[in-house]
């Protein structure tokens, strides 16, 4: 069975960064004579409701699902498939323009009440109260604030932080800090290509990942009316389990011996909570904060503080992904999507490749 490789990864966040190493890849790719396919990651623009057009994607799984269809792409014969996204939601809608796209479950249930309401069945059916929650979330946020400041490096600054009216509660469970911040112009791509063509194109291994498996899963039904089965999580447990096996690989345990890098969707703190109990990271609850002592659950710390461009966190976290596997020494990465409420689910594992 062909590989499907990432050869190139490239994006901007408010106009700052290039696209011209992939994009000079594709033009390469065609003069070749090869067509490139683009799956497409659908903006906020797109009316949440409507039919998925070909080769788009929507919800926040929906970078994960795409790169399960470039996988299938490229085992099928195809040569090259590109992953783009663009959604340029600090300039491209006005404050109105925005909140009234986001209301993807009417106007009166925005989306903080709707994670609350998933939150407290959550919460419920693992027996853990509200205190011990919020506990959890500032740990959660504790984690993404070091792997924010690990990936700036040198180009943080304090200011970059969200200010102290972030850190006000605006449900009964959630901070400002602990939700998704989408406040970006984002633009990217992720050109996936064969074993064959990466050899024409001289592309070098140690500039390389491998797609070794997705896993997917989808609940019938997404929104308000059934949290108490998104809530279960059972369906991620499933994606999770999938693309491990999928590939051969005990994500967990190599998570834990330092030779793995995860990306975990943070839109809302029960997001990453219910991953590291579905990937067994963590048996109990109680047992994450001391779990994220040791380990990083982000490498660009997460969407609250890397910002998500609505529908594109994922394919961000793909990007990052690419960049750190490459740059350091561990051999996994994995990233997580949810859709909606909860209803999609997703895992991806990326790894490098023998030289």
């Amino acid at each position: 069975m062909t590989k499907a490789l990432i050869i190139s990864a490239a994006k901007t966040l408010d106009n700052i960064g290039s696209m011209q190493h992939c994009l000079d890849l594709e033009q390469r790719i065609e003069q070749l004579g090869h067509a490139i396919p683009q799956l497409h990651i659908d903006p906020l623009s797109t009316d949440w409701h409507s039919p998925e057009a070909p080769l788009h994607f929507r919800s926040g799984c929906a970078p994960i699902e795409a790169l399960a269809h470039a996988h299938r792409l490229i085992q099928q014969g195809q040569q090259a498939v590109l992953i783009c996204g663009e959604d340029n939601l600090k300039t491209g809608y006005s404050r109105h323009q925005r909140l009234e796209q986001m209301e993807v479950y009417g106007p009166d249930q925005p989306l903080t009440e709707a994670y609350t309401d998933l939150a407290r069945q959550f919460l419920s059916q693992h027996q853990v109260d509200e205190p011990c929650f919020r506990q959890i979330a500032h740990a959660l946020f504790d984690n993404y604030t070091l792997s924010y400041r690990n990936a700036l490096s040198d180009d943080f600054a304090p200011e970059l932080l969200p200010n102290a009216r972030w850190h006000q509660p605006i449900t009964s469970l959630f901070r400002g800090v602990d939700c998704a911040n989408p406040m970006v112009d984002f633009k990217g791509r992720l050109l996936i290509v064969s074993e064959t063509l990466a050899k024409q194109l001289g592309a070098p291994a140690e500039q390389i990942l491998e797609i070794k498996a997705v896993g997917l899963s989808r609940l019938e039904q997404d929104g308000p009316e059934h949290i108490e089965t998104i809530a279960r999580y059972d369906h991620l447990r499933t994606a999770y389990l999938q693309c491990c096996e999928q590939a051969g690989v005990d994500f967990a345990e190599r998570f834990k011996q330092g030779e793995a890098l995860l990306e975990a969707y943070t839109c809302y703190p029960v997001v990453p909570m219910a991953f590291l109990l579905a990937a067994g990271l963590v048996d109990l609850l109680e047992q994450i904060p001391e779990f994220l002592q040791q380990h990083s659950i982000t490498v660009t710390g997460g969407m609250n503080l890397a910002r998500a461009a609505w529908n594109n966190p994922a394919l961000n976290a793909l990007i990052s992904m690419h960049h750190c596997l490459l740059a350091g020494e561990e051999r996994y990465g994995m990233v997580h999507g949810n859709g909606g409420l909860g209803y999609r689910q997703g895992v991806a594992l990326l790894a490098k490749i023998d030289a």
